[in-house]
């Protein structure tokens, strides 16, 4: 269980690790358009990451994945590749998934971009997302259990219609960018792993539209709804404290 738990130095320097993320997302949020293909995204923040933040994109070279974040349009549910063909068009929604490593710590955070005139049921399929994602964001605090979140996140997606991809989960973080516990977005409160102060992990729900069955390209990575219906994720690093939760990748246009 110790091994679970940050120290305070570990924690200060997560911290930084999440500050400087966020601030690769205020880059991006001038940059994404239409247009733009979604290899030219990685490069950009390749770019940022590297020569302005001097860090290093920690998703790249990790279990052989050769671009520095993932990029999951319309009916992607998550590990999208980049490249040099996908232009984004008016009407798209996209996830930009990025993780960053600074002095040996990593934080990992993703958004949702909408491409000019995103259709209602789109925004919405968004909208509650991020939603979902607040409501176990904020069942995190000492004592309360895994099952929590997962539980939060599912009542309020199922509210709305739509279903909560079981396949992937989030995942405590550190030093390595997949640590232990694994975070299910599904659940039933008061299950699971009790929380403790100087926990850090990610919570990032994906919210379908149509039923939570996904399927694997050929291409080993990309992972898109069995229905074709859209798919939408955010995602935050936290951690947990003695009064409730931080969240370490907190941008500045997000409050509480």
């Amino acid at each position: 269980m110790n091994s679970l738990i940050k120290t305070p130095n570990e924690i200060a320097l997560m911290r930084e690790s999440g500050r400087l993320l966020a601030s690769v997302f205020g880059e991006l949020d001038d940059y994404i358009e239409a247009g733009v293909t979604t290899l030219e995204i990685n490069d950009f923040v390749e770019g940022y990451i590297v020569d302005v933040l001097n860090a290093r994109p920690a998703s790249k070279g990790q279990y052989g994945y050769q671009f520095v974040l993932n990029s999951s349009i319309n009916e992607v549910v998550c590990h999208g590749v980049p490249n040099s063909a996908k232009r984004l068009k008016n009407g798209d929604i996209i996830n930009i998934d990025i993780t960053l490593e600074k002095n040996g710590y990593i934080a990992d955070s993703s958004k949702m971009y909408g491409i000019g005139t995103v259709p209602p049921l789109a925004k919405k399929l968004v909208d509650v997302t991020y939603e979902a994602m607040w409501k176990g964001i904020n069942s995190v605090k000492h004592g309360s259990t895994l099952g929590d979140i997962g539980f939060a996140i599912e009542q309020h997606a199922k509210k709305h219609g739509y279903s909560v991809v079981r396949e992937y989960c989030g995942h405590g973080i550190g030093q390595e960018m997949h640590e232990d516990p694994q975070i299910l977005h599904f659940g039933n409160a008061g299950s699971g792993l009790v929380l403790q102060e100087g926990m850090t992990f990610t919570i990032e729900p994906m919210i379908n539209q149509g039923t939570y069955k996904t399927k694997l390209k050929k291409d080993g990575w990309t992972v898109v709804t069995r229905d074709k219906k859209l798919s939408a994720q955010w995602e935050h690093t936290v951690l947990v404290t003695a009064s409730g939760v931080d969240v370490l990748t907190l941008r500045p246009e997000e409050t509480r």
